[in-house]
């Protein structure tokens, strides 16, 4: 005569080889519809010391709700139950995020049926025949789901490192863009001032002196003032290019001008349109982008051409600056002291976008800004973009 046990609790006391913690013994759940074979499972772990609360439940519904209501350190279960099987009460254990490790103990599976069953998650399976292992397998079992949760663990946190990180470097560099727009304000304002007067009282002297003597040194001092005010305004250019208002295309072709007349090297700007609508945000990440882009090739390519291409196809905002230069060893993207393309990445997260950097030694490279475009509103004819 069948003898309901799913209440009944066994409880072995001798120290144990496998415990859910240092002071407690391990909460079981056995699904099974055999006394005898439920009976056999707490006499195997109570001869191997395992400390243990023993619980069987022969119901899925039964299963259910003790494993809704409930904390267990390891599910036992058997595959062929009435009217179920055990997969169906691992999909219902499956979905809980903390779910316990869930072990096959069965004589009535065949091995293509337990790959299945694992595959889908199942930790483990073992036949009622092989019983005095399942010590070794529930200390297993356990072992692999407290490293897989420590592993969770880890990736979580990091997760939330990597998020701090950009959330970090994002604040970095919106101070960053304000710092150099408040130098460059005070230098438009204090020093472009100030060099400007001294320019006109040296103008004065100039006009005014008869001393030769003096006319040299006015005239030289006139043109160390004009050198000085086109360093200032060059400064301020690249701390806070008011060219930007003008467009990122008008921005773009300004910079390869500048850095055209400056180094030497041939630089081609193509653009997808007269004009691309973007945000001032994007706007400045793609001209620092460029900016950076064509310093590294001033320092390092030894490049006789540079190419731009600027496209806003497809909702992507695309820029492309490639040159012929002499690349970019391997490891070297990998060195600590990449601060300047890493920057870049950072920067181009900040607006949803991603930097790509291709180059093969001898043959240039080329960095590639992709930034996925928000919808704008339609332009008024004529308004800047």
């Amino acid at each position: 005569m069948f003898v309901p046990v799913c209440s009944l609790l066994y409880f072995c006391e001798s120290t144990s080889m496998v415990s859910a913690t240092s002071d407690q013994p391990l909460e079981i759940l056995h699904l099974e519809d055999s006394p005898v074979d439920h009976e056999l499972v707490a006499l195997t772990l109570r001869r191997s010391g395992v400390a243990c609360q023993l619980r069987q439940v022969d119901r899925l519904p039964e299963f259910q709700r003790l494993t809704d209501a409930g904390s267990f350190d390891i599910i036992l279960a058997d595959y062929r139950l009435p009217g179920f099987t055990a997969l169906d009460a691992w999909a219902h254990v499956a979905q809980k995020p903390q779910h316990p490790p869930f072990i096959l103990l069965t004589g009535a599976i065949g091995e293509a049926a337990a790959v299945d069953a694992m595959r889908l998650g199942v930790a483990d399976y073992l036949l009622k025949d092989a019983m005095p292992r399942l010590p070794q397998v529930i200390a297993r079992a356990i072992e692999v789901h407290e490293a897989r949760r420590a592993r969770e663990r880890a990736v979580a946190e990091l997760a939330i490192s990597e998020r701090r990180l950009a959330e970090l470097a994002e604040h970095l560099q919106t101070s960053i863009e304000q710092e150099r727009a408040a130098i460059a304000r005070e230098i438009h304002d204090d020093i472009g001032g100030a060099l400007t007067a001294v320019r006109v009282a040296v103008a004065w002297i100039g006009r005014h002196g008869s001393d030769p003597a003096l006319l040299e040194h006015a005239r030289s001092a006139a043109e160390m003032l004009q050198h000085a005010i086109g360093a200032s305004q060059r400064i301020m250019m690249n701390l806070r290019p008011p060219i930007l208002e003008q467009g990122l295309v008008a921005a773009i072709q300004w910079l390869a001008a500048g850095f055209e007349r400056r180094t030497g090297v041939a630089t081609r700007v193509r653009s997808s349109g007269e004009a691309i609508q973007t945000s001032p945000d994007i706007r400045l990440v793609a001209y620092r982008t460029a900016q950076e882009a064509l310093t590294n090739v001033s320092k390092h390519a030894q490049a006789g051409r540079v190419e731009i291409e600027l496209s806003d196809k497809k909702g992507m905002l695309t820029l492309e600056v490639a040159d012929d230069g002499l690349g970019i060893a391997p490891g070297m993207l990998d060195k600590p002291q990449a601060f300047g393309l890493k920057g870049l990445q950072e920067r181009a997260r900040t607006v949803g976008g991603w930097l790509d950097i291709s180059s093969r030694p001898g043959h240039g490279s080329c960095v590639t800004l992709s930034i996925p475009l928000p919808s704008l509103p339609p332009t008024i004819p004529g308004a800047r973009q």
